[in-house]
């Protein structure tokens, strides 16, 4: 089954043979792993890698911390947030703080800031319930999960002592060395691993998002199955007009070179918040090299038509827009008949709620294809893991070939380091004594 429906009819663009060539190339040099960036393509055929038995591994570490703890602190930042964050999202109930009796342990996130007053507020908020934690690092000293970790570790043997403490924190990193490794294996963590050939934003699929995923609850073997079908009808020989991924990232480059720069993932659904903010990343960091690159921006609609709807409609015409849809709602409200019908809204009576919501979106559409604004739309049955898994899948591929495409590495961030050299230099970092000086004075 394939739980992606990927519609280009309203992009303006008949990819030419030519096109379709190179995006079955790149996506063939993926499979060979002969391409820039080869040292990270475990994510590849990652979904299909996945047996019952990791699952199982996963799900059992997941039930001990869900029986100790009532919060659970996911410590990681960048893909080691992100892509748990965005499932986890999606799978929640939009209200669950305010059902009296929660029924699962609550994940919440830190070490993804270095801010003073949301690590205070999480210390608060963890007064009165106990916790457990799960830290994710491959190195154990990118320093906003180094400073949480540190941090959240005090607590847990604050309370519990350093015994009980090795049975309330898990850490997800590397096989064989990092500090987070040998704290560890000094500790007596149980630990999991980020493989070495995985990067961090493709790593949902990997212990990095199936972990803390598992603690909260969700399906993470339906998430793993929607992965693997769409690796299966995304794979190296799908024509290239059967292969969503190829053609999306055919069609997102046709318009790059078309001057479209900016890319705006849409949704209609709030819970697809943050798999907006995990594309921006996946996206992001993989194509914005060398002076190239789509930038990705997201909205969720209908609430950003009061915001930057305007714009979208009739500001530079350098971008267009992806739309995830939904193609049927988990649940049914009816709009009802009023008396008196002062706000004018009987003509929706009988109406669901989705109703209203679908004709929202395919109106909006008209009317930014009409002002100038390329749509792709990418449908999904539901939101539930196996469309999610899908979903993930369906972009990380598309991710790759249209990096290929567009002639760049994907899987290497060489800019991310530059803002880290100065702030390691304003901190006053051993072995950045001259860098100190030289920022000092510029500033």
């Amino acid at each position: 089954m394939n739980a992606i429906k990927l519609d280009i009819s309203k992009s303006g663009i008949a990819v030419p043979a030519e096109m379709q060539r190179k995006a079955e190339e790149a996506n063939a040099l993926l499979h060979s792993k002969k391409g820039a960036g080869n040292d990270f393509l475990g994510w590849v055929n990652l979904p299909s890698s996945i047996d019952a038995a990791q699952i199982e591994a996963i799900r059992t570490q997941a039930a001990k911390l869900r029986e100790k703890a009532e919060v659970i602190v996911c410590i990681g930042i960048g893909g080691s947030y992100l892509g748990a964050k965005a499932v986890l999202e999606a799978m929640s109930d939009s209200f669950k703080l305010l059902h009296k009796k929660q029924t699962e342990p609550v994940v919440l996130f830190a070490g993804q800031n270095i801010s003073e007053d949301y690590t205070a507020e999480l210390l608060d908020a963890l007064k009165e319930y106990s916790i457990a934690a799960i830290v994710i690092s491959k190195s154990g000293t990118t320093t906003e999960p180094a400073i949480a970790f540190r941090i959240i570790k005090a607590e847990i043997e604050k309370r519990y002592g350093k015994q009980e403490a090795a049975e309330r924190i898990v850490a997800v990193t590397d096989q064989a060395r990092g500090a987070l490794k040998t704290l560890s294996t000094n500790e007596g963590y149980p630990t999991f691993v980020i493989p070495d050939d995985v990067g961090g934003r493709f790593s949902v699929l990997t212990p990095v998002g199936l972990l803390p995923l598992a603690a909260a609850g969700v399906d993470i073997a339906e998430l793993v199955r929607g992965a693997q079908d769409m690796e299966r009808a995304t794979a190296d020989g799908v024509p290239f007009a059967e292969n969503p991924s190829a053609v999306y990232a055919a069609v997102r480059n046709m318009l790059y070179e078309q001057g479209k720069k900016i890319e705006i993932l849409a949704s209609y659904e709030p819970k697809l918040q943050y798999v907006g903010e995990w594309w921006k990343q996946l996206y992001g960091e993989s194509e914005g090299k060398q002076s190239k690159g789509i930038f990705p921006a997201s909205v969720t609609l209908t609430a950003d038509l009061h915001s930057m709807g305007q714009y979208i409609q009739e500001g530079e015409r350098q971008l267009f827009e992806t739309v995830i849809s939904v193609a049927a709602p988990a649940r049914k409200v009816v709009v009802e008949a009023d008396k008196e019908n002062l706000d004018g809204l009987n003509f929706l009576a009988g109406k669901r709620i989705s109703q209203i919501n679908r004709m929202a979106e395919l109106g909006v559409q008209l009317a930014h294809v009409d002002g100038g604004v390329p749509n792709l739309r990418v449908e999904i049955p539901a939101i539930d893991e196996y469309a999610i898994g899908a979903l993930i899948y369906f972009f990380e591929k598309a991710c790759g070939i249209s990096g290929y495409l567009l002639g760049v590495n994907p899987f290497d961030q060489p800019g991310v380091e530059a803002y880290k050299k100065n702030m390691f230099a304003l901190l006053d970092k051993p072995g950045y004594e001259e860098a100190s000086k030289a920022i000092k004075a510029r500033l």
